[in-house]
């Protein structure tokens, strides 16, 4: 036995109104179309439902029942609606993003401020990870969003199943020590740099971005030091363990015994800083509101 759950709500209002008259101008249908909604009730149920009376209806015991079950449906349809508008008005929820960290030690803090200011109710989740461990996130639907970066010409693109959204682009400059013969200036040609050692962050995706701008200059690097974070780069540059290629993002806290210098001829490679999703999906309310937020604080960051 299969019974329809429209037709079980319209049993419910009969059953408050106590008239299929009454029922049918609470429902703004007609009592004709009430009537044949409880007989279809009736058929699908196998019994009556309804004892028909000169001043109204009342219900059978098996009607009884129905409308028993159906008040039930209609609460947690009602609590469905009611959660679905707080939502939608982001007065609950939760909203998992993700990030890298010269993201997370830049301009993130600014975003989940105004964010937390907005939408108090909403409970936000940070997953600072590098960036093969973000597209697992998002692909495992462990995360909603991610602040991520590419290659301005990615060897591959990015996965079929992602798409990503510009937010500015990060240009790469050079790290020296204070006491380095061309700390005074403030730009060099790559090509002056080819007998120079040099220190990476510990990443497939820094390590190609470095060998692109040394073999445009016609060279290739030669690596003394894999650092594990950009602050211990800066660590090893300023004891003379070699110079840097850089994200201008990881200069938010800049020691005082390197210098930056910017990189010319060729122009040395930028990444992509993007926000990257599932392909296809449409975002939460949440994810939206974030969304917004991280293109307006990221852009205004960019020219600082």
């Amino acid at each position: 036995m299969r019974m329809d759950i429209r037709r079980m709500l319209v049993l419910v209002e009969v059953s408050r109104t106590g008239s299929l008259t009454a029922a049918a101008e609470s429902l703004s249908y007609t009592v004709s179309a009430v009537s044949q909604q409880i007989g279809q009730l009736e058929d699908e149920a196998g019994q009556p439902l309804i004892e028909r009376r000169p001043r109204g209806v009342t219900l059978t015991e098996a009607g009884r029942a129905v409308v028993r079950h159906a008040e039930k449906i209609e609460r947690i349809v009602s609590a469905a609606h009611e959660e679905l508008r707080d939502l939608a008005g982001l007065n609950t929820g939760t909203l998992r993003l993700g990030t890298v960290p010269t993201v997370t030690e830049s301009f993130l803090p600014a975003a989940i401020s105004a964010f937390r200011a907005h939408h108090p109710g909403v409970d936000l989740r940070i997953h600072s990870a590098q960036l093969s461990g973000l597209e697992h996130l998002l692909e495992s639907r462990e995360i909603e969003l991610a602040i991520t970066w590419d290659r301005e010409r990615p060897a591959d693109g990015p996965g079929k199943s992602l798409t990503s959204e510009l937010i500015f682009r990060d240009p790469s400059v050079l790290l020296v020590p204070s006491s380095h013969r061309l700390a005074a200036r403030s730009s060099v040609r790559m090509e002056e740099l080819r007998h120079e050692p040099w220190i990476i962050r510990t990443s497939p995706n820094v390590l190609a971005l470095l060998n692109a701008a040394c073999e445009a200059a016609g060279f290739e690097p030669i690596v003394t030091f894999e650092a594990r974070s950009y602050q211990e780069a800066q660590a090893m540059v300023a004891v003379g363990m070699g110079i840097a290629l850089v994200p201008r993002l990881s200069l938010y806290s800049l020691r005082d015994d390197i210098r930056v210098l910017t990189a010319v001829s060729p122009r040395p490679p930028s990444r992509r800083i993007v926000l990257a999703h599932r392909r296809g999906e449409r975002l939460s309310p949440a994810g939206s509101a974030m969304r917004k937020l991280l293109i307006e604080t990221g852009r205004a960051w960019a020219p600082a």
